[in-house]
């Protein structure tokens, strides 16, 4: 029996992953990874750090985050309180798709993860109050190379769910450049 449902999206590598839910009188089960399934996926790296957070604010916007060589990172997202607009956006320089993004919105009751390959940033906008986004990476959090990239840049363009006025961020991200700021991250 297959255990993920997986659709490749709009940019290489990204993958939204949605695990089989067994459910019962008692509730549910849900598998939300496994090593050697991930593999068959082509997600071949070795996850080392988990990391959560909660946002109380719908409209939170956390991103668009990354990390610098020689500590780049890949992540699995998921939700597993409340939903988000899950966003990665293609930074590697030398890919067709370099400025442009993709989304997926997740959600705790669906299960579902965002796969976001190493080259790409990341972000997410709560869509409800009390959210909490749980997330691997494949590598630890750098400080030295920790990176980012303005939220609302209009050359990417992202559609996000919560127009500036209604947006929450802190005021790191604020302070991001834009992607003609940037310089090339990842070449």
């Amino acid at each position: 029996m297959q255990k993920f449902d997986v659709t490749p999206l709009a940019l290489e590598g990204v993958l939204l992953i949605v695990p089989k839910r067994f459910s019962d009188a008692r509730g549910y089960l849900v598998e939300t990874y496994r090593a050697d399934l991930f593999r068959e996926m082509g997600i071949t790296c070795e996850f080392v750090q988990d990391n959560q957070s909660f946002s109380s604010k719908k409209w939170t916007i956390r991103g668009i985050h990354f990390q610098r060589a020689p500590a780049l990172q890949a992540k699995l997202v998921r939700v597993v309180r409340g939903s988000a607009f899950d966003v990665a956006v293609d930074l590697r320089r030398h890919s067709r798709s370099y400025g442009r993004w993709c989304s997926a919105t997740l959600t705790a009751s669906g299960a579902e993860q965002l796969f976001v390959p190493r080259g790409f940033g990341h972000g997410f906008c709560t869509m409800e109050p009390n959210t909490e986004v749980a997330y691997k990476l494949d590598w630890y959090y750098t400080p030295a190379c920790d990176a980012g990239l303005f939220w609302n840049d209009p050359d990417i363009g992202v559609a996000w769910p919560a127009n500036a006025p209604q947006a929450i961020l802190s005021e790191k991200d604020r302070a991001l450049p834009k992607l003609a700021e940037l310089g090339a991250p990842f070449t």
